[in-house]
C-alpha cells in the first residue's frame, strides 16, 4: 500500500504542471459553457415571464384551446384556398394562354401588310383563329374554330403560321409576335 502511494506521488510531481494545464482548460470549457448555458436561461426565462403575463388574463389550458382553434381554423381556410386555387388552375387551362399573329399582304399592290391572322389558344390548343383580309375598297374578317391546334375548316398558310406561333408561344415571351 505503501509503494502504491509513493508510486502516485512520484507520478503527481513528475506530471503536475500537465495536469494543472489539463484542469485549467477544463475550467475554462466550463466556464464558457456555464455561460452559454446563463443566456440561454435568460431566453427562456424571459419567453416564459411573457406566456405567464397574458396566463394572468386567461388560463394556460384556455390559451392551448385558443391555440389549437386558431390552428384548425387555419388548416380548414388552408384547405379551402387549395381546392379553389385547383379549380383556378384547371379553368386557367380553358382560357387564352398563347398568342400568335402575323401581318401579310393579301393582294399584290396593298402594301403596309394590313392584313393579318391572329391565333388565340388555351393550354390544350383550343380556340380560335381569326384572319382579317384588308383590299383597298373592303375588309373581311374570317374566325375558324381550333381544336387540339387543327381546324376542320381549310386553313390558309398565313393562319397556320399563326397557330403554329401561338403553340410554340408557350416556351416564349407572350409579347412576342412575329412578322
Amino acid at each position: 500500500m505503501l509503494s502504491v502511494l509513493n508510486n502516485l506521488i512520484e507520478f503527481l510531481e513528475t506530471y503536475y504542471v500537465i495536469i494543472i494545464s489539463f484542469n485549467t482548460i477544463l475550467i475554462l470549457i466550463l466556464f464558457i459553457l456555464l455561460i452559454s448555458v446563463n443566456r440561454n436561461f435568460k431566453k427562456f426565462k424571459f419567453k416564459y415571464n411573457k406566456i405567464m403575463e397574458e396566463a394572468k388574463e386567461k388560463s394556460v389550458e384556455k390559451m392551448l384551446c385558443d391555440i389549437f382553434n386558431y390552428t384548425n381554423e387555419t388548416s380548414l381556410k388552408n384547405k379551402e384556398l387549395e381546392y379553389k386555387l385547383n379549380k383556378i388552375e384547371k379553368n386557367l387551362q380553358h382560357c387564352v394562354q398563347k398568342v400568335g399573329v402575323v401581318r401579310y399582304n393579301a393582294f399584290e399592290g396593298v402594301g403596309s401588310e394590313l392584313s393579318y391572322a391572329v391565333a388565340l389558344l388555351d393550354n390544350n390548343d383550343d380556340g380560335v383563329v381569326i384572319n382579317g383580309i384588308y383590299a383597298r375598297e373592303s375588309s373581311t374578317t374570317y374566325a375558324k374554330p381550333i381544336k387540339g391546334g387543327n381546324s376542320k375548316h381549310a386553313l390558309s398558310a398565313e393562319e397556320i403560321q399563326a397557330i403554329d406561333i401561338a403553340r410554340r408561344a408557350k416556351y416564349q415571351d407572350r409579347s412576342t409576335i412575329k412578322n
